[in-house]
């Protein structure tokens, strides 16, 4: 048995947790997710708690407990809490500005680059040098960070670029400057 998936998933009050035909619903006071379960797996709710048991001694089923375990828990902080990414823009004359339900980005090119909100997904700009991601499902809101983060890459000699807020580049000295050989 997998150490993580026997662990109990603490549900808090207005989050409830269903399972039927390999489907995983939870819902809470932020929205309602829900994940397809493959395997030998199922989830049984006892009071506050939910416990996700293997029903079979397949291959890879005690990866998969440990996995739809820790699924499970972020899908309730998530209903619960929701998640959120801050994104930091570095660069000379770089900006950035929420327009509706989209991200005008001006991070050096010739043109501003407009990035739309995906579903379940919100932007919020403070300043205009930082981004906030936020929404409900963990996976989508690090993909969606990841992707802005994507269109322009820390580099470690200026410094410039789209970067996590804790992330830490490394800078590098450049050239030396000195003389030839001779």
């Amino acid at each position: 048995m997998s150490r993580i998936g026997k662990l109990p998933v603490h549900l808090p009050a207005g989050v409830s947790v269903t399972f039927d035909n390999g489907m995983l619903t939870v819902k809470g006071p932020k929205g309602t997710l829900t994940q397809s379960v493959v395997g030998e797996i199922d989830v049984k709710v006892e009071g506050a708690e939910a416990h996700v048991i293997t029903t079979g001694e397949a291959e890879g089923t005690n990866a998969r407990h440990g996995l739809y375990r820790a699924l499970l828990h972020n899908m309730v902080v998530g209903v619960t809490e929701g998640y959120t990414v801050k994104l930091i823009v570095n660069g000379v004359g770089w900006k950035v500005a929420k327009t509706g339900k989209k991200l005008v980005l001006n991070i050096g090119f010739s043109h501003p680059i407009e990035f739309p909100e995906p579903d379940g997904i919100t932007f919020a700009c403070n300043g205009d040098k930082e981004i906030t991601v936020s929404g409900i499902d963990k996976v989508v809101v690090g993909q969606t960070a990841a992707n802005i983060r994507k269109l322009r890459l820390p580099e470690p000699y200026h410094g410039y670029g789209i970067r996590y807020d804790d992330e830490v580049i490394e800078r590098k000295e450049g050239k030396t400057g000195g003389k030839g050989k001779k």
